[in-house]
């Protein structure tokens, strides 16, 4: 049977995956895009999945005309966010104070997911391959070949993996991670409130467990989105809880700082982990976002890394667009851009939870809070990192 032949076959049409089809696709590049199954249409329930998208992630959504198809009313600027510890420690970063417009815009992943799904189809530069599963990869000389189930085959001169925290892909290539287990999970659940968010974010650091509130969406602004990380025999019990229960727990772990908390979607648990990818690309293979690395959700920073690593490659195949996509050379130039920034997200989050969420660190967390509350230029730039 005949083979398909494309420059670039990303595997996982996740927000990343699908992020860099689109812009590769824009660059004039053959590229395919390998999914199991389509996204849900968003309806009017809100989303369990929620991102704080950094204003670097957004201008580049915006260049690929995603970030304009997704409803006004279901995203949320962050002008401010207040971090307390257990005590009398407290941090605020605040848009005003460093010279921005917002600090992070939040947002539902289905339906981002869905404007990235309409901007590739309204392209028309990419062959979706959805729904789609790979029987059989096989390695030849300067190209990669792909048996799908239906009979189809692809030919590659570089295969993304964009397929998440267990790539399929990352095992085939050998590119081996190491996963550190934190023992916590991250509880997930939207809560209507009270008062309204005014567009703030709040998050707590307790002895072991870090809580955080994020501002939804929506013309009454009283809806918000939680993540706790917790061990994980208390986010059984978080999730187990009926839901009037949940909210007053959350409510209360809040200091009421919205009022009364109404659960709107029910709560999910999901495992916490480190992981660390010793090598993101090999002859004819590049790897992306959460099979890439995996951080600590406490920044919020994990796909705004892999929208991060979706640009950084795309700019490098388009700076040597005259060489095969899937020269090694080329894709270390991919993997020396990368290795910083996620490096420093992952040593950041690490050490932050190990510091923060300990429980022989009272004293120093809520010292260390309160002096970093007096320090405007270290909190300016602690902002403009997290907004990069």
């Amino acid at each position: 049977m005949n083979s398909e032949r494309y420059q670039v076959v990303i595997v996982g049409a996740g927000l990343v995956g699908a992020a860099a089809a689109l812009a590769l696709g824009r660059q004039g590049l053959r590229v395919a895009l390998i999914e199991r199954q389509p996204p849900q249409l968003p309806d009017a329930s809100w989303d369990t999945r929620i991102y704080a998208i950094s204003p670097a992630s957004q201008c580049f959504l915006e260049r690929l005309g995603a970030w304009q198809r997704m409803d006004a009313n279901r995203i949320q600027p962050v002008f401010r966010m207040e971090v307390k510890g257990d005590t009398v420690g407290a941090i605020r970063f605040d848009a005003y104070e460093a010279g921005v417009s917002h600090l992070a815009t939040i947002a539902e992943s289905g339906r981002l997911q869905h404007a990235l799904w309409q901007a590739l189809q309204a392209d028309g530069n990419v062959a979706l391959m959805c729904p789609a599963t790979i029987d059989r990869i096989e390695r030849e000389e300067s190209r990669t070949r792909l048996m799908l189930a239906d009979g189809a085959q692809l030919e590659a001169e570089l295969l993304v993996g964009a397929d998440g925290g267990a790539s399929r892909i990352r095992e085939w290539a050998g590119l081996g991670s190491t996963l550190t287990p934190y023992g916590q999970s991250g509880v997930v659940a939207n809560f209507a409130c009270e008062r309204p968010h005014r567009g703030i974010a709040f998050e707590w650091f307790f002895d072991h467990d870090i809580l955080a509130w994020l501002p939804l969406g929506g013309t009454s602004g009283n809806q918000l989105s939680m993540v706790w990380s917790t061990p994980t025999a208390h986010a059984d019990e978080l999730v187990a809880l009926e839901a009037a229960a949940l909210a007053e727990k959350v409510q209360a772990a809040g200091h009421s700082q919205l009022g009364g908390l109404r659960l709107l979607t029910p709560a999910v648990a999901f495992p916490l982990r480190l992981n660390r990818v010793a090598a993101v690309v090999a002859p004819g293979v590049a790897l992306i976002g959460d099979a890439a690395h995996g951080v600590h959700p406490l920044a919020g920073q994990g796909v705004n890394l892999g929208f991060g690593d979706a640009e950084a490659l795309v700019e490098v195949l388009t700076a040597h667009r005259k060489s095969h996509c899937g020269d090694v050379r080329v894709l270390q130039r991919y993997a020396r851009a990368r290795a910083e920034p996620v490096q420093r997200m992952q040593a950041l989050t690490h050490g932050l939870h190990h510091l923060f969420a300990s429980e022989h660190a009272g004293w120093l967390r809520n010292t260390g809070m309160t002096w970093l509350n007096r320090l405007p230029p270290l909190k300016a730039a602690l902002v403009r990192e997290a907004m990069s």
